[in-house]
This record gives C-alpha cells, sequence and structure tokens, in this order.
C-alpha cells in the first residue's frame, strides 16, 4: 500500500513536490534501513547517495583507518573480472561512483541515468553483499590508502608528529589537547579479521540511510522493498564516544612550516562555548561578521594581510572558531595588536547592529540558491540527516532569521572573553636571517683561511 500510495505521489504532484526541497518522502523498511525519496527538477538523471553510519571516529587511533580501508576494497570485484569488471560495468549503465570516509560516516555517491536507476542499485548492492575480502586485495587497498594519506610514513615524518611540528596550527592544537591522535593512523596491521567484522557489525540496513534524488522511476519504492528489503539487520553496535578536552595546551606557539620564507600564517584558536539555541546557526553568523570585521582591520586599515579569514572546525566532541591571516613574517607584531584591538572593540562595544543585519540577511538570501540541481541536493540531504523528521527537513533560513542579535552577542562575548591559543605558522629561517647565516659563514671560512696561512708563514719563518 505504501508503494502504491508513493507512486500515485510521484504520478500526480511531482512538480510541486519538488519545488520545496525541505519536503521528502522517508520511510524505514522492515529491516531498519531509511529511504529518502524526492523528485528532482533535472530529467533523465538521478543522484544517488547511500550513507552508512561508521566512520573514522568510532575507532581507536590504531585502527583508525578500517572503515577508509573497507570502501576501497568494496570496489574490489564482484568476480574473476576483478576491480575492472566492476567498473566497467558501471561505465556500461552510463553512471560513475566514487566513496567517502568521514569522522562520521562513510557514504557511496553515484550519479547515473534515470533510466538505468534500479540496474545501478542492483550493482551497489552486488558491491555491498559479494564482494569477497582477501589478502591480494586488501594489499592493493593498503597501498592505495597509503597514498590517499600522503605515501609512506616515515620515522622522521612520524618524530616530528609526536614533537606537534608535523601537524597544521589547528591539528596541533587538536593533539595537544587530546582531541585528535598524535600520529597518522596506519594501516600495515590492519587484517580481513578486522574488516569482516567491521563489515558484520556495521554494514547492515538498520546502520544505513539510501537516498535517491532525481528523475525517480515510479517502481522505485516496490524495488527497494523487494530488493534493499532482503538485507539482513543487526544488533546495532555502539558508537564511540568523541573526546572532549583533556589536558592543556601551550596558549602560544611558533610551529616550524618550511626551511626558509618571508611569509607566516597566524592563528588565534577559540573553543566555540555551547549554546542552548541556535548554535549552529549563531556561531555561522558570527564567523560571517569576524570574517568582515577582519577584512576592514587587517586589509583596509592596516594592508597586513590580503585574505584575512575566520573558520569554524571541530575536533572529537569540541568545536573551534579561529581567526586567521597570511602575514609577511615582518608583520607579524603589528597583525597581532590589530586582532588584540579588534577583540578588544567587539567585548566593549558588540556587534555593530546594521553590519550584523546586513550580514544575517545575506546569510538568509544565500539559501535560495544555495542548493541548486539533484547532486546538490542529495549531498544536502546527507549532511543535514539529523534535522530530518515528519517527512521534512528543517530550514535553515528560518533557524538563521530566529537569531537575535542579542543571541549573537552573547555568543561573541563567551567566545572572545577566552585568552584562546595563539598560533603562528612560518619557515625556520627569514631570507634575511639565511643572508647573515651565509655571510658569517664565508666570513668564517675567510678568517679560517688567513688564520691558517699566517700560521703556515710562522712555521716556516
Amino acid at each position: 500500500m505504501r508503494c502504491l500510495l508513493f507512486a500515485c505521489l510521484l504520478l500526480g504532484s511531482a512538480h510541486s513536490f519538488a519545488l520545496d526541497r525541505f519536503q521528502v518522502e522517508g520511510y524505514m523498511l522492515p529491516n531498519g534501513l531509511q529511504l529518502l525519496l524526492k523528485p528532482g527538477n533535472e530529467r533523465g538523471h538521478v543522484a544517488i547517495r547511500l550513507v552508512v553510519g561508521v566512520g573514522l571516529d568510532d575507532f581507536g587511533c590504531a585502527d583508525k583507518e578500517l572503515p577508509h580501508l573497507l570502501e576501497h576494497l568494496l570496489f574490489s570485484g564482484i568476480d574473476a573480472s576483478g576491480e575492472g569488471g566492476l567498473e566497467e560495468r558501471m561505465q556500461a549503465l552510463g553512471g560513475e561512483w566514487n566513496a567517502y570516509t568521514s569522522n562520521a560516516d562513510t557514504t557511496f555517491v553515484i550519479e547515473a541515468p534515470a533510466k538505468n536507476q534500479r540496474k545501478v542499485l542492483d550493482l551497489l548492492l552486488a558491491l555491498l553483499t559479494r564482494t569477497e575480502l582477501d589478502d591480494n586485495a586488501l594489499q592493493t587497498a593498503k597501498r592505495v590508502v597509503e597514498r590517499e594519506d600522503g605515501g609512506h610514513y616515515s620515522h622522521l615524518q612520524r618524530w616530528l608528529d609526536r614533537q606537534d611540528l608535523g601537524h597544521t596550527a589547528s591539528n596541533q592544537l587538536a593533539v595537544e589537547l587530546g582531541l585528535k591522535c598524535a600520529e597518522r593512523a596506519e594501516v600495515d596491521q590492519l587484517t580481513l579479521e578486522q574488516l569482516e567484522q567491521l563489515r558484520k557489525d556495521w554494514y547492515a540496513p538498520n546502520n544505513m540511510t539510501l537516498i535517491v534524488v532525481g528523475d525517480l522511476d515510479r517502481l522505485l519504492p516496490a524495488y527497494l522493498e523487494r530488493s534493499y528489503g532482503a538485507l539482513e539487520p543487526v544488533e546495532p553496535s555502539e558508537h564511540q564516544g568523541l573526546p572532549n578536552i583533556q589536558q592543556t595546551a601551550a596558549a602560544e606557539r611558533s610551529l616550524i612550516h618550511g626551511w626558509v620564507g618571508d611569509s607566516a600564517k597566524l592563528h588565534w584558536l577559540f573553543p566555540e562555548p555551547t549554546l542552548d539555541r541556535q548554535h549552529d546557526e549563531t556561531f555561522d553568523l558570527l564567523k560571517d561578521y569576524l570574517d568582515w570585521a577582519l577584512y576592514q582591520k587587517l586589509r583596509l586599515q592596516h594592508e597586513l594581510s590580503y585574505g584575512p579569514n575566520s573558520e569554524r572546525e571541530v575536533f572529537g566532541g569540541v568545536g573551534f572558531l579561529s581567526l586567521n591571516a597570511d602575514l609577511e613574517r615582518a608583520d607579524l607584531p603589528q597583525a597581532r595588536q590589530a586582532i588584540d584591538e579588534l577583540k578588544a572593540q567587539l567585548l566593549k562595544d558588540g556587534l555593530e547592529p546594521a553590519t550584523f543585519a546586513r550580514l544575517q540577511q545575506a546569510a538568509i538570501a544565500r539559501q535560495a540558491w544555495a542548493v541548486q540541481g539533484n547532486s546538490a541536493l542529495a549531498d544536502y540531504y546527507w549532511g543535514a540527516l539529523s534535522d530530518y523528521a515528519d517527512g521534512r527537513f528543517s530550514d535553515p533560513a528560518k533557524r538563521l532569521k530566529a537569531v537575535s542579535l542579542k543571541q549573537a552577542n552573547l555568543a561573541m562575548r563567551q567566545l572572545l572573553e577566552q585568552p584562546g591559543y595563539l598560533r603562528i605558522e612560518k619557515p625556520l629561517l627569514s631570507y634575511t636571517s639565511l643572508s647573515g647565516l651565509l655571510l658569517g659563514a664565508l666570513l668564517l671560512i675567510v678568517l679560517a683561511l688567513f688564520g691558517w696561512r699566517a700560521y703556515r708563514q710562522r712555521i716556516r719563518g
């Protein structure tokens, strides 16, 4: 009956249904698989996202690459034709696919012709259920993952990471605070048994969401119940808790990046305080405001940085907002003083109401064109799954509009009243310092030669 009703919906009201991107037909199959089906405005195309609820954060430092490794291994082939044969099948259907492992999930991303959507979904199902994991494929996948992660992890890189010298500013701070692993996760020690167990525990329908957006086949709901509905659910696995700040970190620190240069990067990082309402929307608007304030202060007033910016990042269970600037090495003291002045002015006077209103309205206006096309819509649903309830995604424009100036000022003060963590990235030597060293070395050589010559003459005399 549900399939019949949905087919009628697709036929009778697809156009009006597709216009509202926040209204999505969603229901759960008896085996726990969550389905989100959305007719799109682009004809002849579907965007498919299969989201598996397992990511890097579900494993400790030593095993963190397990879900990433399994993601690659699942593309190794479903029969004797191997990886190449699997790719040929997708090519024959006119589609293309990829997969991504993030901290929170593993997602298979497919773009395909609408006429072949069920065949493409058949191939995805075969990949999930028929891929045989063997040692040869495992070794190949390990080499691929190692290259994606930056190549062979040398002893020098490991030593630098242990000294907190091999990371960017925000990553280095996260390591100091116990929010991130100090060393890069490796794959050499991971085994087939671990991968098989991961597949058994996490690759189950009751830990998956299938999103299909575009020119939907009217028989798609019945097909999904018959095919994907046959997958066997498992007892849900517990997600590993996200780490909070466990250690102290230096208030100020210089990080050596490169050997010689006159450039530098300033990063001032602040942990985000937790807000009761509209946390992300409030800090998104505050980020926009700080972007504009840094641009005015560091570029327009002082001409110190061409593109200063603020940035939001999350490590473990802690969010950070940072103030950042690319600078000349000699301008670091002046830039730091300028940012200090900006902080003091914001804490004293608060956010300027007209500027906040303008930036808030711009953020709301962007929502009208921020998501265009089937693929962008599927990606939006993928990223906003936690906001889906009762057949609708929450409207970010309404949430942005609900943020008051008073609320934004409160968040700003709670953020900037903290001392924060100052990190400076710069090469080991400036060109001036290098020139001085070379000149000094040359003088020493000259003095040594003169001394040797004088010594030889004295001996002969």
